[in-house]
């Protein structure tokens, strides 16, 4: 039989004090449900009692109807000489209206005395009156034992007595917490046996990843002995983050024999770790473990031979058990298995000699300044345009730029900056076409007046949009004449897509980017006229 631990998720709370992240009530909403889907059994809102957004999640998440979670509220104890009905912020997580509580509190002697200015006594009685209020109330209390790893270096017996004074006022679980995260997992193995000889209460592990080791950390107090797991999507969270929960869930899935969330939610981790990352404004870090763009990336040509030969050969899992998928790059460092297993994703024959050309071209083109590791749809491009029976789209005839620099051009512009003018002539279907057109820059001009060309015999180009353009200097020891690259990113609403151009001028450069982006979508579409 599987191994079970409890998944207690803070990415609302702990995770959104992250530099950077900000997220509206109704994006909390959508990672909930989405969190309750994925199979977690704890998702802890925030902290009703900070601020009116939390307080305003927890009123409108009572409409919610969570088929696997639990839903908490995070706040602290007792103030020091005040009584816990009296006190402001424990009524706001009474009002919160949630079947689980979780409070932190000090279990650091310097921590007690420094930060909260009072006695170790009062502390404990903090801890006891807060927890038994709560369990009286009826409500699942969890201790968040802040600083506990700090505090039992400093002073074991008092960081056990403040689990012990939790335990016995009816906490169901003590959480032993690395607030500052400088703790490593053989530390974590010996505090958590020592802990669980010490005092037999059900615990639970938070760790933060300033020493970069909270996965390993949170894994090594599971298989201490732990029973829940806190952590977040991605691993976000304060300074350098938490723990990261996917991470969490893969390793003990896949790797320890432990169930964790279904099967058929194991396999969508991929899109949860972009869905979080999409409501909460942050792009997903690409080297992620299990989950980012480049988990299962293979760019050297050893690999890439291996890989066509036997799949997992360098892949620890498959990728497809966490939703991902393997690619194979082509770059500088491909051979020739790289640039044989893109051809046959695409569909492609080439003999052998053809694929020797072409690596050999690959190889030429990057030193120059390209790079088709990430744009794939100029790789396909440079390949088709290659094959004898290759038909383009449109032809390039010739096109200009021109920007105005005078007051009376600035003048046309609502904003007055200066105003950017190309003329293009391309040949579309037999058919020579030279438009003009404005934009608010050379690029966006030179855009314009392709699009307006092509928009005459491709009416559904109009569908394609430029979603980011990216400009790096390759070789930056010649100044103002140095190599360019530009990378393009388009979409269609639906597909996106990468090209690259490399050149001396940047218009040159940004040109080609440009123009790979239309004619690989035409080309896509069938350059069918819609």
């Amino acid at each position: 039989m599987a191994q079970h631990v409890d998944l207690y998720d803070t990415t609302l709370r702990d995770g959104t004090q992250m530099e950077g992240i900000s997220v509206s009530v109704d994006d909390k909403l959508k990672i909930t449900q989405r969190l309750d889907l994925l199979g977690v059994q704890y998702i802890e809102g925030g902290w009703p009692g900070s601020n009116p957004k939390d307080a305003e999640f927890f009123r409108r998440a009572q409409s919610l109807k969570l088929k696997n979670a639990q839903l908490a509220a995070f706040g602290s104890t007792r103030r020091a000489g005040v009584k816990v009905e009296a006190d402001a912020q424990v009524q706001a997580l009474l009002d919160a209206r949630t079947p689980v509580i979780t409070l932190v509190g000090k279990s650091s002697e310097l921590q007690v005395t420094r930060i909260l200015e009072t006695t170790l006594e009062e502390n404990l009685a903090m801890i006891k009156d807060t927890v038994a209020y709560l369990k009286g109330k009826g409500r699942k209390v969890f201790y968040d034992a802040e600083h506990f790893f700090d505090g039992y270096r400093a002073n074991p017996t008092y960081a056990v007595q403040c689990l012990q004074a939790a335990a016995q006022a009816g906490a169901s679980c003590a959480v032993l917490c690395d607030t500052n995260g400088g703790t490593l997992p053989n530390e974590v193995v010996e505090i958590v046996t020592a802990v669980r000889k010490a005092t037999g209460i059900p615990l639970g592990i938070h760790m933060h990843n300033d020493a970069d080791t909270a996965v390993a950390s949170s894994l090594a107090a599971i298989l201490a002995g732990v029973t829940q797991v806190q952590g977040c999507v991605n691993g976000y969270g304060e300074r350098t983050g938490n723990a990261n929960m996917l991470s969490i869930i893969s390793n003990l899935q896949l790797k320890a024999g432990y169930q964790c969330v279904p099967d058929e939610q194991l396999r969508q981790l991929t899109q949860v770790a972009r869905y979080v990352a999409e409501l909460v404004n942050m792009p997903l870090n690409k080297q992620a473990p299990y989950v980012g763009e480049s988990a299962f990336v293979h760019k050297g040509g050893l690999h890439a031979a291996a890989v066509a030969k036997m799949e997992d050969s360098y892949q620890h899992i498959k990728p497809e058990l966490v939703g991902n998928a393997s690619r194979v790059l082509v770059s500088e460092l491909a051979g020739r298995a790289n640039v044989q297993y893109k051809l046959n994703e695409m569909g492609l024959k080439l003999s052998s000699e053809q694929v020797r050309e072409l690596v050999e071209l690959v190889k030429q083109q990057e030193s120059e300044g390209y790079q088709y590791e990430g744009a794939e749809a100029s790789f396909e491009l440079l390949v088709k345009h290659r094959m004898p029976n290759y038909i383009a789209p449109f032809i390039l005839e010739d096109f200009r730029v021109t920007v105005a620099q005078s007051k009376a051009a600035r003048a046309q512009t609502a904003d007055g900056s200066l105003l950017a003018e190309a003329t293009v002539k391309v040949t579309v279907g037999g058919k020579i076409f030279h438009t003009v057109a404005e934009g608010n820059g050379p690029v966006n001009a030179l855009d314009a007046a392709l699009r307006k060309a092509l928009l005459q015999f491709y009416p559904s180009i109009q569908r394609v949009t430029l979603t980011d353009y990216k400009v790096r200097v390759v070789d930056n020891g010649n100044g103002t004449g140095a190599v360019v690259r530009v990378l393009i990113e388009s979409t269609d609403g639906s597909t996106r897509w990468h090209t690259v151009g490399a050149s001396t001028n940047i218009i040159e450069a940004s040109w080609l980017a440009l123009q790979d982006g239309l004619e690989w979508w035409l080309l896509r579409q069938g350059v069918e006229k819609v």
